[in-house]
């Protein structure tokens, strides 16, 4: 039974503030922590012009260097909190809380089981940080329910008036012994959605999530979405994404009128050591007034940023530099996870 008080907002919603974790020298980004933490303080500079940064941090010695480092940079430390708190890594898309928020102004962290992306890495801190931060007071009063069942926050997307929008090489991934039918049940409980759309193409060389929905396609406002294509029909993605934009192209509003679709341009084969990495323009995060929109250091960089403007209009576009997130196999959607406007 679906509970018609509660909903899971649309990320373009008014926001209390942006959730992120700090990189330090015990997570994976050890062997480039400088270079990942300037995309940190580009990214902490672009949200606090915009509205309120919690920052978690490991200990008090990485809480003094994140204060040195923001405040070398002129960022506003009035519009950062820092919390600490252990954790594994800083994929706070993935582990954070998927907050969902009643008619009443009241709000239910969701705190669904977090794996490692389907137990590809260690993750006992970070399916522990949602009730760490609940008992540090950092939501206030929002209800905190924990759900046993694997599901990260990039793996759905929300349109704000019940529609999730997902992938199933993702979850099939997670959870093998279940069928579409019985997972859409789940989701549309869990997530108090009306309807659950699921994507069978998509997927980026590099990308070790099974294809999280916000590499591939996002909801905007006014039935559109954004999607990352691939117009190069020598790369390997072309056909996938090609199939995965025919998809999207037969899906259908709530009143049964097809989205809006906003293709998004392909960046140039980005190499580490031979290795792919995952540069998707769709992994951008949204704030008040302003859409983050990942920079690679390529020709289709502004192009990228201009096609998102299009599809948000009315909000200023702000690049932040993301190259040095690609090497982990995520970017900047992927680190950051918003929380609705009067939880905090």
């Amino acid at each position: 039974m679906i509970d018609p008080s509660l909903r899971l907002p649309a990320e373009w919603e008014p926001q209390s503030a942006v959730l992120i974790a700090w990189p330090h020298a015990d997570t994976d980004w050890a062997e480039r922590l400088a270079e990942v933490e300037t995309t940190y303080v580009a990214l902490a500079a672009a949200v606090t012009c915009f509205q309120p940064l919690i920052i978690v941090v490991a200990d008090n010695e990485l809480r003094i260097r994140v204060q040195s480092l923001l405040t070398g940079e002129g960022v506003d430390l009035s519009q950062i909190r820092l919390v600490e708190q252990p954790y594994d890594d800083t994929w706070l898309r993935d582990s954070g809380p998927i907050t969902l928020k009643s008619a009443d102004g009241t709000f239910q962290l969701t705190d669904f089981r977090f794996t490692g992306w389907g137990g590809k890495f260690g993750a006992e801190q970070d399916d522990a940080l949602i009730a760490g931060l609940v008992s540090d007071g950092v939501f206030g009063k929002a209800a905190h329910k924990r759900i046993d069942w694997a599901l990260e926050g990039g793996g759905i997307e929300s349109d704000g008036v019940g529609t999730v929008l997902t992938t199933w090489r993702c979850l099939v991934q997670r959870h093998p012994d279940q069928s579409r039918e019985e997972m859409s049940r789940i989701l549309s409980d869990s997530l108090h959605a009306r309807r659950v759309l699921w994507l069978d193409y998509g997927y980026l060389e590099g990308d070790d999530t099974d294809a999280h929905i916000d590499t591939l396609a996002r909801f905007a406002p006014g039935d559109r979405i954004v999607y990352q294509a691939c117009d190069d029909a020598s790369d390997p993605h072309h056909d996938e994404l090609k199939r995965m934009g025919e998809e999207l192209a037969a899906l259908r509003t709530p009143d049964g009128r097809p989205y809006q679709l906003y293709p998004l341009p392909w960046a140039r084969p980005i190499l580490d050591e031979g290795r792919r990495l995952a540069a998707s323009y769709a992994n951008y995060l949204i704030v008040n007034g302003a859409v983050l929109v990942p920079a690679y250091g390529d020709v289709v960089d502004d192009e990228a940023a201009r096609i998102i403007g299009e599809a948000h209009p009315d909000r200023e576009i702000v690049q932040v530099p993301c190259r040095p997130l690609i090497w982990q196999n995520g970017s900047l959607h992927c680190i950051t996870m918003q929380l609705p406007a009067g939880i905090v």
